[in-house]
């Protein structure tokens, strides 16, 4: 899949070539992104919309509030629930995953 970046913005400044690009994991599927932008962006930037799915009412959420203040972003990183994406920056070789629910942690084998 092609990434689909801001280039030209009216107030901010993006500098994107001055970035490695780092390649991440998406429910399997692998991705690449700028090393340090968030999470959220770099799965937004793939084309994915969905982060997680409700426990209540099973309902999908995505990138909302981009500032850490709601929960539409929650994913699972690495094997921990409940990540705000908008506002953990991007590693290489990060697992993220969509998370179901309330986010369980997995036990350590």
């Amino acid at each position: 899949m092609t990434r689909k970046m801001i280039k030209d913005h009216p107030i901010l400044n993006f500098e994107h070539e001055k970035k490695k690009v780092v390649k991440f994991t998406f429910d399997g599927r692998e991705m690449e992104g700028f090393e340090g932008e968030p999470i959220a962006a770099a799965l937004h930037s793939n084309g994915v919309q969905v982060y997680r799915i409700t426990p209540k009412h099973e309902r999908t959420r995505g990138f909302f509030c981009a500032i850490g203040k709601c929960s539409s972003c929650f994913m699972i990183v690495d094997g921990v629930p409940n990540v705000r994406t908008c506002v953990t920056a991007l590693e290489a070789g990060m697992k993220v995953e969509t998370q179901t629910g309330m986010g369980i942690l997995k036990p350590e084998k």
